[in-house]
Parts: C-alpha cells; sequence; structure tokens
C-alpha cells in the first residue's frame, strides 16, 4: 500500500530519526544495547550547564561526535530520498537526527529540529562557523567566546524556525511518513499526529514497536530502511 500511496499522495513529508542514520554507521544515543547514553549521563555532558561549568569536558566530548560523523556517510536511502525531492514525490523532510546527511545527499528542503553537527557558532556572539574548527582544534571565537555544535542541547528549545516550518509542511501533507524513530522525544514526535489529524495517512518504519504505532495507517517493523526505499523506489508492482 505504501508504494500506491507515494505515487497518489500529492504532498509526502518524511520524518526521519536515529535509525536513518544507524544505517549509516552512527551509533544510536539511546538504544538500549549500544546507545552512547549509556556511557554518559546527557545532563553532564551535553547541556547548557556543561557549556558553562564543564567546558573542556564538553568541547572534548563534541569534537568527538564531529569526528565520527565525518567518518561516514549518507546511505542508498539518503539518496532515493534527495531523488524524490528532485521528482516532487517529496516535498519536505523534518528531521530529528543531527549529522546533515540528508543534504549531503542532494535533499534541500530539511528541517533539522535537533540543529546541526555540520556548524558551529559562538555562544557569546552567535557568528557561524564550520565544524572543521573542532577538527582543528580551534575551539574560541575571535570574540572570545566558547565555539560549539549548533544543535539543541538538554535544556534548550527547539530552534523556532525549524520547528514552525515542520508544524506547516505536516500541516500540508497527505501522506506522512516516519523512518526510524522511536517517536519517544518531545515535542519532535507531535509532527506526525498532527499530520494525521489534518487528513494525512500516517506510516511508521521503525525496528522496534513505538507508542504511536496505533495512530497510524500502515506500521512496519524489523526492515532496514535503505532496502525499503529500494523497494518503494523500483518500477515493480504497489505493495
Amino acid at each position: 500500500m505504501v508504494k500506491k500511496w507515494l505515487r497518489e499522495s500529492d504532498y509526502t513529508v518524511i520524518f526521519t530519526g536515529a535509525g536513518m542514520s544507524t544505517e549509516s554507521g552512527l551509533p544510536d544515543f539511546r538504544s538500549s544495547k549500544q546507545g552512547m547514553w549509556n556511557k554518559k549521563d546527557p545532563s553532564k555532558i551535553a547541556s547548557t550547564r556543561a557549556l558553562n561549568e564543564n567546558v573542556q569536558e564538553f568541547i572534548s566530548f563534541y569534537r568527538e561526535r564531529v569526528l565520527g560523523v565525518k567518518e561516514y556517510k549518507p546511505h542508498k536511502g539518503h539518496f532515493i530520498l534527495a531523488d524524490w525531492e528532485k521528482k516532487g514525490t517529496v516535498k519536505h523532510i523534518i528531521t530529528q537526527n543531527v549529522d546533515g546527511f540528508h543534504q549531503q545527499a542532494g535533499s534541500k528542503h530539511v528541517s533539522e529540529l535537533h540543529g546541526t553537527l555540520q556548524k558551529l557558532h559562538c555562544q557569546s556572539c552567535g557568528k557561524e562557523y564550520s565544524s572543521e574548527e573542532y577538527i582543528h582544534q580551534e575551539y574560541y571565537c575571535t570574540c572570545g567566546g566558547v565555539l560549539r555544535p549548533s544543535i539543541v542541547l538538554f535544556g534548550e528549545s527547539l530552534p523556532e524556525e525549524a520547528f514552525h516550518t515542520a508544524y506547516e509542511e505536516a500541516v500540508k501533507a497527505d501522506l506522512f511518513i516516519v523512518l526510524g524513530s522511536s517517536l519517544s522525544v518531545t515535542p519532535a514526535n507531535q509532527f506526525p499526529l498532527i499530520a494525521k489529524e489534518h487528513g494525512a495517512k500516517l506510516v511508521i518504519v521503525n525496528m522496534e514497536k513505538t507508542d504511536f504505532d496505533r495512530y497510524a495507517d500502515e506500521v512496519i517493523h524489523d526492515r532496514k530502511i535503505g532496502e525499503l526505499l529500494v523497494e518503494l523506489n523500483s518500477n515493480d508492482s504497489p505493495e
């Protein structure tokens, strides 16, 4: 049915979570087995408090993350979504991921709800820098302020522009497809429901069950996203 809905949809919006990135090799922060938060306390290392009180530990942790992202690249699923955007099949991508892989694959219309590791900005004056600064161990702005990744830290609100754009896109969607999100993080997990409430068909693709499965018109578990998107991209008959 999903392939049929894709073909018939006038406004498809994609919502991606950690499962989209793990297929590129990136570790999942919240998985029960290998999640990074099993090793680190987020309130002590990925928060505004850490940035202000434990700046060296904060920088060390995020330099490791920036370097980690550079080791990986978009997978075939990212490129299929970018191609669908060019063809008009997909209108917008809302993502919880901070790796920037959608843009690297060629997607233009992306709302990054939790920011990006591909950019830094000064905590004091707001000046923007490339994440390359961290790679070269440059951690301070010309004004003297600390350079931090342009991501949402614990204790911060979602970026206003990305949030409003995501809301508007969810409202306009007639097909809303979740790819690789447990839908456990608020307020990001409200967008599938917003789309559903405004008449969209809701598809949830995730390795494990989510609390939102009961609202979906179609649920797909235990499937790799890249393989599923290749299948949906083929010219075979609809599922």
